[in-house]
């Protein structure tokens, strides 16, 4: 059982990156998207639609800050200053709060048209997991949404469910999928619809002499279980793609994909940017269409 020690093994590595191919001089319109969302936040650079630059980090106690911490990440070491970008969209759960968005663009918009760019043309169901919330999307050839439905809020089945789970069994977050699979078999799913229930079920299991790794195959499970039911209720369409952070938690991705029956598309961007890459892609359509300023 965990030994009640603070170890934080909730915490993901921050990650930021410039494409070495691209000079930004040279772009006749440059993008940002700032995706502020509960757990995490994107900031992300596009020169003429093509991605330059990104920063990837925890969100802080308050989402003005957050967002201009990421873009200052995002831009670090990087000549390129702020008002040189053309035009700012915000998104993400406090996208009302980026000071430097010229406008605001919802979450749901910005990660169907960012699955359209990391995904090609083709997807047509997007399921996003976030920290609080899971959001089935169905769009269309564009990245246009069509419809969309949202979980009940509560974190229990999301990212931030993840995490408390990965801290309470001291188990580090990048080894919580493929722990899971380290069972002979999944037990039962414990409860995923509120996390204070989860954390009581699965203190108990542990208590019951249940390994930590069939804890996490039945978290992992529970939340596939509750991820389909929802994918169900929208109509899951090919091709079907996964934003967000638990994209990369092959605990949860795997079981699902055998409830859906379809294999994931894959992309070599990280799926956390999906937000950010929409609301940098839209930002960039409405310069062409006269907004902002061009370089």
């Amino acid at each position: 059982m965990p030994d009640g020690k603070q170890s934080e093994c909730w915490r993901w590595a921050e990650t930021r990156w410039v494409n070495p191919d691209i000079d930004w001089r040279k772009a006749q319109i440059i993008t940002a998207g700032v995706d502020v969302g509960s757990v995490s936040s994107q900031a992300v650079i596009m020169t003429d639609g093509a991605l330059y630059c990104y920063g990837n980090m925890r969100t802080g106690s308050n989402s003005p800050d957050s967002a201009i911490a990421v873009l200052k990440f995002a831009l670090e070491n990087v000549d390129l200053k702020e008002d040189q970008i053309s035009y700012c969209i915000g998104t993400g759960y406090g996208r009302v709060n980026v000071p430097m968005a010229d406008r605001t663009v919802t979450e749901i918009a910005c990660h169907a048209k960012g699955a359209h760019v990391i995904y090609g043309p083709r997807v047509r169901t997007v399921l996003d997991v976030g920290g609080q919330d899971i959001k089935a999307i169905r769009c269309d050839g564009n990245g246009k949404v069509v419809k969309f439905l949202m979980n009940d809020k509560c974190a229990a089945g999301t990212g931030r469910g993840m995490e408390v789970f990965a801290d309470l069994l001291s188990i580090p977050i990048d080894e919580v999928g493929d722990r899971s699979f380290h069972v002979e078999k999944d037990p039962p799913p414990v409860s995923c619809t509120c996390v204070v229930y989860a954390k009581s079920e699965a203190l108990k299991l542990l208590r019951k002499g249940v390994s930590a790794n069939e804890v996490l195959a039945a978290y992992c499970a529970a939340m596939a279980d509750r991820i389909y039911s929802l994918l169900v209720r929208l109509g899951i369409e090919p091709e079907f793609a996964v934003t967000g952070g638990m994209a990369k938690n092959r605990g949860i991705i795997e079981r699902l994909k055998a409830k859906v029956g379809l294999e994931p598309l894959k992309t070599q961007y990280d799926t956390q940017l999906a937000g950010a890459i929409g609301a940098a892609t839209f930002a960039h359509a409405l310069v062409l269409q006269g907004k902002g300023r061009k370089k």
